[in-house]
C-alpha cells in the first residue's frame, strides 16, 4: 500500500509499534534494553533472523523461515534470490521477509539499486538493508551518496517497505561514522546499520552507542556483524541499540529461556 511520504523520514510502515518509540524524538536505552530482555519473546522481537551466506540453501532458508515464525523474531533476513521463497513460506505469519541490497561492498550503481529495491518488493520483501557507497563517502562526494541512499528510500517507502542503511562502521573513521549517519537519516532512513559481517569487523558498542547519538529518537540503530551471545546482545542494546542482526538468533533466545 503506497505510503505517503513528508520531509520526517517514515518510521516503521512494517512495525507500527516501533512509531511509539519515536515519538518524543528521544530513545531511552535503558528503559529499552531492560524490558526486551526480561522476556526471550520481547528480545527475538528485535532480531533480525539471518542467513547471507554465499553457500545458503534452499533447505537452509526454509528453516531459517521456520525458525523465524516459531521464535517470533523482527524478520527472516536473506540475499535476493530466496526473496519469493521466504515470502511464500512466510506469508500469513506476520514475519516480513528482509533481503540485502548492494551487499556486501556498497558499489552498485543507484539505478540498479532502485530497481533491485522495486523488484524485490514485488516479491514481497518489507525490509530491505542497503550497503551505503563506502567509496563515495570516503571521496567526500556526500551529495551523491545521499542521492543514492533517497532515491531507495523512496521506492521503499512508496511500496510500504522499510529502510536500514549499513555503514559498514569498521572501515570509516569517527568523522566519517558521523557524516555518514547524518546523510542516511537526512535521506530517508529507517534504521542506521552498523555493519554487513564481511568486512574486516562488526558491530562495536562504541559504534553503536557514536550511531544512537547522531540518531537521537529519529531513526532507529541497528547492531550487526559478530553477535553470537546473549551478553553480546544486551551489550548493544544498552549502547542504544533497537534492533540486531544476528545468525545465531535462536541460541541467543535459548540462553534467555526459548526452548
Amino acid at each position: 500500500m503506497p505510503v505517503s511520504r513528508d520531509p520526517k523520514p517514515l518510521r516503521a510502515t512494517v512495525n507500527p509499534s516501533i512509531d511509539d518509540e519515536f515519538d518524543h524524538g528521544t530513545f531511552d536505552a535503558a528503559a529499552f534494553t531492560a524490558d526486551h530482555l526480561s522476556q526471550w519473546s520481547k528480545l527475538a522481537s528485535v532480531i533480525d533472523h539471518t542467513l547471507l551466506k554465499a553457500d545458503a540453501t534452499r533447505t537452509q532458508v526454509e528453516n531459517l523461515c521456520d525458525e523465524a515464525i516459531r521464535y517470533r523474531f523482527a524478520c527472516a533476513m536473506i540475499n535476493p534470490v530466496w526473496t519469493s521463497t521466504a515470502a511464500a513460506l512466510l506469508a500469513g505469519s506476520g514475519i516480513p521477509v528482509g533481503v540485502v541490497l548492494g551487499f556486501p561492498l556498497g558499489a552498485t550503481l543507484p539505478s540498479t539499486l532502485r530497481q533491485e529495491a522495486e523488484a524485490l518488493t514485488v516479491l514481497g520483501a518489507r525490509e530491505l538493508d542497503m550497503v551505503l557507497d563506502i567509496g563515495q563517502l570516503k571521496s567526500g562526494d556526500f551529495h551523491a551518496v545521499e542521492r543514492t541512499i533517497r532515491g531507495v528510500a523512496e521506492v521503499a517507502h512508496s511500496r510500504g517497505a522499510i529502510l536500514k542503511v549499513i555503514l559498514e562502521t569498521c572501515l570509516l573513521s569517527v568523522e566519517e561514522k558521523l557524516r555518514a549517519s547524518e546523510i542516511a537519516i537526512q535521506a530517508g532512513a529507517d534504521f542506521l546499520k552498523t555493519s554487513t559481517g564481511f568486512s574486516t569487523g562488526g558491530a562495536t558498542a562504541a559504534d553503536v552507542a557514536l550511531l544512537r547519538g547522531v540518531a537521537g529518537g529519529r531513526c532507529g540503530v541497528k547492531a550487526s556483524g559478530g553477535i553470537r551471545t546473549l551478553a553480546d546482545a544486551r551489550e548493544m542494546l544498552a549502547a542504544g541499540a533497537n534492533r540486531l542482526g544476528a545468525s545465531a538468533s535462536v541460541a541467543i533466545v535459548r540462553e534467555l529461556g526459548a526452548e
